[in-house]
């Protein structure tokens, strides 16, 4: 499964220094290999996880509330993944970072190894805030952003729905299950963006224009000290049956007659 990432800094003015928001990388159209082995990524067309746009939007606010002084646009990934960096910072990012994975690396890159590099790259930018899409939309996984609060023993506040700076406190409305659930927590913390925090803007031809000429540090994992060594390995991956065509009936008996022909009853 392709797990590429991206992470954008941003730093918020009298608050705290630089916070992270993680856009991710996604196959909108996925292709299982012949051998079953993964998913097709050559030559396939990548863009940025919608939950990661939501995480992006909400930095870019920030900033233009005058909360946040920059905000800086890391991608995971091969060198393609500067296409994913190019977009954020389109959409207002200040400048990037590509933190170059490729190979085996890339194809066994998961959320716990992109966790490592966000970690390490808060603590290498002084970041005191993450904010991550909850999760990506090609595994769904929802890993990301625990992984990173625990490896910086950071509180969180998961599935937000909005976001409030107060002070060096941050309040986090959260979409749980029975409804909404307001937390106040203590900054650093990492937060993940949920469907309903913004609508992530369109970049203008403007903008898109600047993000050309904005700048994009290269690096590579081993300068910030993180091993990509996975725990996981991946037996085989196979597309989900096809779904049958279905039947119509006319009556009430002719469906209890067809669910208990299936055995559905």
């Amino acid at each position: 499964m392709e797990a590429g990432g991206a992470v954008v800094a941003a730093g918020i003015a009298e608050v705290t220094p630089t916070p992270l928001i993680s856009t991710k990388r996604f196959i909108p159209m996925i292709r299982v290999k012949p051998d079953k082995t993964g998913v097709v990524t050559d030559g396939v067309k990548h863009s940025m996880n919608p939950f990661c746009e939501i995480a992006m939007e909400e930095a870019v606010r920030l900033k233009e509330k005058k909360l946040i002084k920059e905000v800086v646009a890391v991608s995971c990934g091969p060198q393609q993944a500067q296409e994913t960096i190019r977009t954020a910072l389109a959409m207002g990012a200040d400048r990037g970072i590509h933190v170059e994975v490729s190979g085996k690396d890339y194809e066994n890159l998961g959320p716990l190894q992109v966790s490592k590099i966000m970690a390490a790259l808060a603590k290498k930018e002084e970041a005191q805030l993450v904010i991550l899409g909850k999760q990506a939309i090609d595994d769904d996984c929802n890993q990301t952003g625990q992984m990173t609060a625990a490896l910086l023993d950071w509180p969180q506040g998961t599935f937000a729905s909005e976001v409030t700076l107060e002070g060096d406190k941050m309040k986090v409305v959260r979409e749980i299950d029975g409804g909404l659930e307001t937390v106040k927590i203590n900054t650093p913390a990492v937060v993940t963006a949920d469907l309903r925090l913004n609508t992530p803007r369109y970049a203008t031809l403007p903008n898109i224009m600047k993000a050309k000429k904005k700048k994009i540090a290269n690096m590579k994992p081993s300068d910030l000290g993180v091993d990509l060594t996975s725990r996981l390995e991946v037996l085989r991956v196979d597309e989900p049956p096809q779904r049958q065509a279905g039947i119509k009936v006319e009556t009430v008996e002719d469906l209890v007659g067809k669910l208990k022909e299936t055995g559905s009853i």
